[in-house]
């Protein structure tokens, strides 16, 4: 399994790019979707890295809890190389409730993940919303665990959103995510 750091090509108040994805629930996704919300949080992630799957369930919490927040799965994975990755498992996943974020959408041609500057799963980004359009706030890890196995003392996306959501600063220094690479096609 190969480790990789984010290198963003988003810096803080960067307008997040725009995208049009489907979702596992059969919809078509752009950041107009979310544009009754006040934080949006993009999360770069897939169905089978243990690192992604490790955030499942705080992902999950972070949709339920905030009504102002839009957690936005996006999986850019080559599904042919890495088949559980595949847009049919995501539905798979949604509809067992596994996955509960707001939408979980599939970037096949994986632009989207490269706009972004996406380089692991998971790799979050979240963005507040501000004159309109959402500007990156924050691109950090979702918690201090930093391996699947282990236990989490620090909730620190969580605090992020409050902030954002609360118009205050984000009290916390960025730490890149780090996960499974980003699995590219070859070009």
């Amino acid at each position: 399994m190969v480790l990789k750091e984010s290198d963003s090509k988003l810096s803080r108040g960067d307008a997040a790019p725009d995208f049009s994805l489907p979702g596992a629930d059969g919809e078509t996704y752009s950041l107009d979707s979310f544009e009754d919300r006040e934080a949006l949080l993009v999360v770069f992630t897939c169905n089978h890295c243990p690192y992604a799957k490790a955030k499942f369930d705080e992902l999950n919490y972070l949709a339920r809890s905030y009504d102002e927040l839009a957690v936005v799965g996006v999986n850019p994975n080559d599904a042919e190389e890495y088949p559980d990755d595949s847009l049919g498992r995501m539905e798979e996943l949604v509809e067992d409730g596994t996955i509960e974020y707001t939408a979980y959408l599939r970037d096949e041609s994986q632009e989207t993940a490269r706009e972004y500057g996406a380089v692991c799963t998971p790799d979050p980004f979240l963005f507040e919303r501000e004159g309109g359009e959402f500007r990156l706030a924050f691109h950090s890890r979702i918690d201090d665990a930093m391996s699947p196995d282990d236990e989490v003392t620090d909730y620190e996306m969580r605090t992020a959103v409050e902030a954002v959501i609360a118009g205050e600063e984000i009290p916390l220094d960025e730490t890149p995510s780090q996960g499974c690479s980003i699995k590219w096609k070859d070009e």
